[in-house]
């Protein structure tokens, strides 16, 4: 137990120290600039992280309930695809040029990178606490699902400019496309491109870095 809360406590350094130093980026380049092209980029970090939040609330609460834990799931995968969807500001480096190209990408990268820990370590915090309730098997199709899922959401995010919000503010326009979408799914091929290629990407990255830690 001890070592595992040593753990935590060292991922949670680290990413404390990751988020500043991409804070600290952003900020250099609003003072040799003048202009505010990725200050948004902070803002983005700040959704990436609500999901480790939530992970790390349900780890440390211990809720044993099947209800209590699946509605926090069901939270926590709306808010997920928020910390992989830096990935896609990567777009943004065709469009400003108020600093050098390699700074920018550097500044994109050290945000996406960031942004991506905090989503698989609160993914990490959910298979654990879901292992007590199916095998491994299961476990992983479902890890693997959650990723898949949390690449459409990155498109309706970039795409079609829906967010986490929008299932409260206008859950039935946000239902609608998202219908749209499974029922004409040959009308939408840009859609699923993208989903599939993203899903699998992210499942790529998370289960190499699984397998790294072991």
């Amino acid at each position: 137990m001890q070592l595992k809360q040593m753990n935590r406590g060292n991922t949670t350094l680290l990413l404390a120290g990751m988020s500043l130093f991409s804070f600290a980026l952003s900020v250099l380049r609003f003072l040799v600039t003048g202009t505010h092209s990725y200050i948004f980029l902070n803002w983005n970090l700040f959704l990436a992280f609500i999901p480790w939040i939530i992970s790390t609330s349900l780890v440390a609460c211990g809720i044993n309930k099947r209800w209590a834990t699946g509605l926090l799931i069901f939270i926590w995968l709306l808010f997920f695809p928020n910390s992989p969807y830096i990935l896609t500001d990567l777009f943004h480096l065709r469009s400003v040029s108020t600093a050098p190209i390699w700074f920018d990408l550097i500044l994109i990268l050290s945000f996406a990178w960031t942004g991506l820990l905090y989503g698989f370590q609160s993914l990490m915090d959910i298979e654990s606490l879901v292992s007590k309730y199916m095998n491994k098997l299961w476990l992983f199709i479902l890890t693997t699902c959650f990723l898949f899922l949390s690449a459409f959401g990155i498109y309706l995010g970039r795409f079609l400019r829906w967010n986490s919000w929008d299932i409260v503010s206008d859950p039935l326009g946000l239902l609608q496309d998202i219908c749209n979408r499974l029922i004409h799914p040959f009308a939408h091929p840009q859609t699923w491109s993208f989903t599939l290629l993203i899903g699998v990407l992210l499942n790529m990255m998370y289960w190499s870095l699984k397998l790294v830690r072991q």
